[in-house]
């Protein structure tokens, strides 16, 4: 019920910032996000990091003198409340952009609604790749930004010659576990089990039975994030497995709220809270004044979603106003500078990024182990160059 009444809140928004800017009409973002299923775990910290957004750009003038607005609309994390949203955001509320950090199932939903509608759209959640659509810009990480490092440390430092891997039946789940099988592979490891389990799954009391049978070095699990993150997690606690594990979905906001389950996970991820650095230190310090106790942890879906609102700033600047064509002519020229570093959707519409593997500790934050700069996408939407 809170979340219904946040979604109401949030479309005045950008208008109570300003007396000078309330007269002009405001440029409103589309926010569809799972604020129900799988994602609404980490979906209040997703509308926390755009509220900040929001509040900052419009402190300093707006857009071009305009406020910014969110409307916020429920996808239910999954395909069928994705085109409801999608449909309502842009025939009905008229939004200038779309910028969200979904499942890839309301991803791929939302995309023909994107597409007919011809606006803007930053997905701002990493994923499996290879999504392509001249409209979509992506600035969270795909798999080969984000597995090489977790495979790499397992092999050198647990002497990890064979895994087992888990996952949610959907695109993000077997997409990111195919190109994970296939670099396990190519660097002489070997997989002796693959399983999935039904995005809204919650059992996986089977699934582990054979993880047992099959005795890997190490478990790779990705998963549709959120919940099935925390039931997967607990389940493999209270049945005693405790080899190496690393969870390709896992936000640093999620881990916390399993508690003690989350402790000794692998992460790799392109946002850690312990990033040493004036702009992530000033993000947290303003987030930490905005939300006070209410404060959901910054993680790796979050804040992407806080910088895309910037990326979509320097755009519109750029452009000279929000027509959609010349938007996204734009888009991928500029670069903003967030708690992640200066961020820029360059190559074939994703961006570079610099990936950090971690740990999960006992507290529940995230001790970095290893740091890779820049680290290029690769061969994502050759088409789009």
């Amino acid at each position: 019920m809170q979340n219904r009444h946040l979604v109401g809140a949030l479309a005045a928004l950008a208008l109570t910032a300003s007396p000078v800017l309330a007269a002009e009409k405001p440029i409103v973002i589309g926010v569809p996000v799972g604020l129900s299923g799988a994602n609404s775990v980490v979906a209040p910290s997703v509308v926390q990091a755009a509220e900040l957004a929001v509040e900052e750009i419009n402190a300093g003038g707006g857009v071009l003198g305009r406020p910014l607005a969110l409307e916020v609309a429920d996808d239910a994390s999954g395909a069928a409340g994705a085109q409801k949203a999608f449909d309502s955001l842009i025939y009905q509320k008229k939004v200038d952009v779309i910028i969200a950090m979904e499942t890839s199932a309301a991803r791929n939903a939302g995309l023909p609604a994107v597409t007919k509608g011809r606006v803007p759209y930053i997905y701002t959640s990493f994923y499996e790749g290879r999504s392509c659509n001249k409209n979509l810009f992506v600035n969270g990480w795909v798999p080969e930004q984000q597995v090489p490092p977790v495979i790499d440390a397992f092999s050198k430092d647990k002497g990890a010659k064979t895994y087992f891997l888990i996952g949610s039946d959907y695109a993000f789940g077997r997409g990111m576990l195919a190109f994970t099988r296939g670099y396990i592979e190519k660097t002489g490891g070997k997989v002796v089990g693959e399983e999935y389990l039904p995005m809204d799954g919650s059992d996986w009391t089977a699934i582990i039975s054979k993880l047992k049978e099959a005795k890997p070095d190490a478990l790779v699990t990705s998963t549709a994030g959120g919940a099935p993150n925390v039931t997967l997690t607990k389940q493999l606690r209270g049945a005693g497995v405790s080899l190496p594990y690393a969870n390709l979905a896992v936000d640093e906001g999620t881990a916390k709220s399993m508690g003690a389950d989350a402790e000794g996970i692998y992460l790799s991820a392109s946002y850690v809270t312990g990033i040493d650095s004036p702009q992530n230190k000033a993000f947290l310090a303003a987030m930490e004044k905005k939300f006070g106790a209410g404060l959901r942890t910054p993680n790796d879906l979050s804040v992407p979603q806080y910088e895309a609102i910037y990326l979509y700033k320097a755009a519109v600047e750029k452009a000279g106003g929000t027509e959609s064509a010349k938007v996204l002519a734009a888009l991928p020229t500029v670069t903003a500078t967030g708690p992640r570093g200066t961020i820029g959707m360059s190559k074939q519409h994703h961006a570079p990024l610099t990936m950090y593997l971690g740990q999960v500790q006992a507290d529940g934050s995230v001790k970095v182990a290893g740091t890779f700069k820049d680290v290029d996408p690769g061969e994502q939407c050759p088409k789009l160059d």
